[in-house]
């Protein structure tokens, strides 16, 4: 069917407006709105975007930071948005990558000794195997007794909190310290450095926190894509999730695909484990996850929980945390706590508020459409 048969007939807008210019008006409007509060305590918003945009690309430590938390809300993004496509809403992103992390930090406190092609793998394992071992009893619970997944996850979150609590306060402590954290990683465990490896090739670029996990986020990208739309088990895991009873007619086990996709964003979810304890704290400690399993989800929301869309979405975040610390530096009105306000916006109109346009963006694209139909 045609583009203007379906804006017509169907009152739907045409693909490439729903997934691109659709959330592109939302963080278009939401920086607007984040431009007239700028205005109110007195400061140019022409020149706040101008520093947040270099703080965020204008130099080669910008970029890192800004790909660095990419490298977490692509993993996070992923998550929520693989859940998502059959039909749950996994808001426990958080809690999953929390013991991601702690998978990673006991292997490599029990292995740092061996090397590092034999500690990656076994890291990369142990960090998608906990972050999904702690999605299946929501995800069973969901399948099996009915239980609503938001609530299982959400206090799954809670739990993880209080687990990690426990063991790095009474367990993996190293000696002698007050810090609840345990002792640093060897160092032939770390993951290598963007800026390091870039110096095999001969090629400089300044210091920053972006490792080697950024290449198995983007690999992450493209294998999701393959799996959700070109294998028959992510064609059943979309089936569940457009229409479970058609689904359950057609043979496909909703109580299979539930548990499958929750394990699956579980581990998605706890790679960020090998970017935040693997490649840049090097230590088990409280609080590396920092919120990202939250953003996670207006990430997936405002990429229409496709992987590019992700990617983008990711991007922009990024973007917003390092150029929004910069802010912090440059402009003495402007505190941290008014660029979260900032971040808070964008999640509003692409989360809560994603289609406050569409009725008006409908009407303009019916307009054009009676306009090329009549001429």
């Amino acid at each position: 069917m045609s583009t203007a048969s379906s804006v017509l007939k169907e009152g739907r807008l045409p693909r490439w407006a729903e997934i691109a210019l659709l959330p592109a008006i939302n963080v278009i409007v939401a920086l607007l709105v984040g431009g007239l509060v700028v205005v109110l305590i007195g400061e140019n918003p022409l020149e706040v975007v101008k520093v947040l945009l270099w703080g965020a690309f204008g130099f080669q430590e910008a970029i890192g930071y800004t790909l660095y938390y990419t490298t977490n809300f692509i993993f996070t993004g992923l998550a929520v948005a693989v859940a998502f496509h059959c039909g749950l809403f996994n808001i426990g992103g958080e809690g999953q990558a929390y013991l991601g992390g702690l998978g990673v930090g006991l292997v490599v406190l029990a292995f740092d000794g061996q090397p590092f092609y034999v500690i990656l793998p076994l890291a990369m394992i142990a960090a998608g195997l906990f972050g999904a071992a702690w999605a299946f009893i929501p995800a069973y619970l969901q399948a099996k007794r009915g239980s609503h997944i938001v609530i299982t996850t959400i206090m799954f979150n809670f739990i993880a909190s209080t687990l990690m609590v426990y063991l790095l306060v009474n367990i993996f402590i190293k000696p002698g310290q007050m810090s609840p954290e345990s002792r640093e990683f060897a160092e032939n465990a770390w993951l290598p450095f963007i800026h390091e490896m870039l110096g095999w090739f001969g090629i400089s670029f300044e210091p920053s926190p972006l490792n080697m996990s950024f290449l198995w986020a983007l690999a992450l990208l493209v294998l999701v894509w393959l799996f959700i739309w070109h294998t028959r088990w992510g064609y059943e895991l979309r089936t569940v999730g457009q229409n479970e009873n058609a689904a359950r007619y057609a043979g496909i086990s909703p109580v299979r695909n539930i548990i499958i996709s929750m394990l699956i964003s579980g581990a998605l979810a706890g790679f960020l484990g090998l970017n935040e304890i693997l490649g840049v704290q090097h230590r088990l400690l409280l609080n590396f996850t920092a919120g990202y399993g939250f953003v996670g989800i207006a990430v997936a929301l405002m990429g229409r929980s496709h992987p590019v869309g992700i990617l983008l979405a990711a991007l922009l975040f990024g973007a917003l945390y390092q150029g929004g610390a910069e802010l912090s530096f440059e402009f003495p009105r402007i505190t941290r706590d008014l660029v979260v306000v900032i971040q808070g916006l964008v999640i509003l109109f692409a989360g809560a508020l994603e289609y406050l346009f569409k009725p008006q963006l409908l009407a303009i694209f019916r307009r054009i459409a009676l306009m090329r139909a009549g001429g």
